[in-house]
């Protein structure tokens, strides 16, 4: 009875672990904070780890194969006792059909994440409330994570997922902390799923979708027509540029999918509009002017 009791457990581990939407990298880096006792940032990251990677985040059944590869590098600053001033990057990435390459997602960077932390405090997230700007920020990134991903595999795949990160952002305001605000030109938080939720720019998700179903999914059946829909889907996004100045979606696009772009245009077969891509390129993202110079 008990090796019985005991392969069914094992069995349901097993299983849980399995069925955990994200296979994430958790770095946290003091290299600039003085000081020779280190284990809090190891305790902190291995925390983050287990919390990422063992909380079940949706009531999706997943695969382990289907799981989100991503990382948080966390960077402190500097620490005052228990209260941590840090930057956080965060990325993504998917595969693509049919072969072996993964597509960057998300690669963003945040500037304030500000953080209380005690070693072994235990890592628990209320949707009603806000608690830790730690958690808060941890799980935010989550479901941007979860729905920039599911918008990639179907058109606006990702809407729960970015409003449930809506939903931590609108109880994080509660905070008073500026990465949480509505602050006039700060690309922050509140930007971020402002815009992805956006109904007048809500054909960057549109993009996101044809580029990659359309696009990147169909290199293996026949290069010509992706690379002309991904062509068609980076031009669109002049439309994105010209309703907004200074529009976080154009920087969140290119800051993960500039190298991507040069890499794909970079030799044959060309497509029809190259030259127009380049001149759109070099328009609605001019910070990567010494990339889009290398496509051909």
């Amino acid at each position: 009875m008990r090796k019985l009791i005991f392969l069914f457990s094992l069995i349901f581990t097993i299983s849980s672990i399995n069925s955990q939407e994200l296979n994430c990298l958790v770095t946290v880096n003091s290299e600039q904070v003085a000081g020779s006792n280190k284990q809090v940032f190891n305790t902190l990251q291995q925390s983050l780890t287990e919390y990422l990677n063992q909380t079940k985040w949706t009531n999706k059944t997943v695969k382990p194969e289907e799981r989100i590869d991503c990382a948080m590098t966390i960077i402190i600053t500097s620490r005052d006792a228990n209260n941590f001033k840090a930057t956080l990057q965060v990325q993504s990435t998917r595969p693509v059909f049919g072969s072996s390459y993964a597509s960057p997602i998300l690669n963003i960077k945040d500037n304030e994440f500000n953080f209380k932390y005690n070693e072994f405090d235990p890592l628990i997230y209320n949707k009603n409330s806000f608690d830790s700007n730690l958690v808060s920020t941890i799980v935010f990134y989550v479901n941007v994570i979860l729905g920039a991903d599911a918008d990639t595999f179907s058109k606006y795949g990702g809407e729960s997922h970015l409003k449930e990160a809506q939903n931590v952002m609108l109880q994080a305001q509660q905070s008073g902390l500026s990465s949480w605000q509505n602050v006039v030109g700060k690309q922050n938080r509140y930007l971020l799923i402002d815009n992805m939720l956006s109904p007048k720019l809500k054909n960057y998700r549109n993009v996101m979708y044809t580029y990659h179903r359309n696009g990147l999914d169909e290199f293996l059946s026949n290069k010509n027509i992706a690379k002309q829909s991904l062509e068609d889907s980076v031009l669109s996004m002049e439309n994105i540029y010209n309703k907004t100045v200074g529009n976080y979606l154009i920087r969140l696009f290119f800051d993960a999918k500039a190298d991507e772009i040069v890499n794909i245009y970079s030799d044959g077969p060309k497509t029809r509009n190259i030259s127009r891509l380049t001149e759109v390129l070099r328009k609605i993202s001019p910070n990567n002017n010494s990339k889009w110079k290398n496509i051909k």
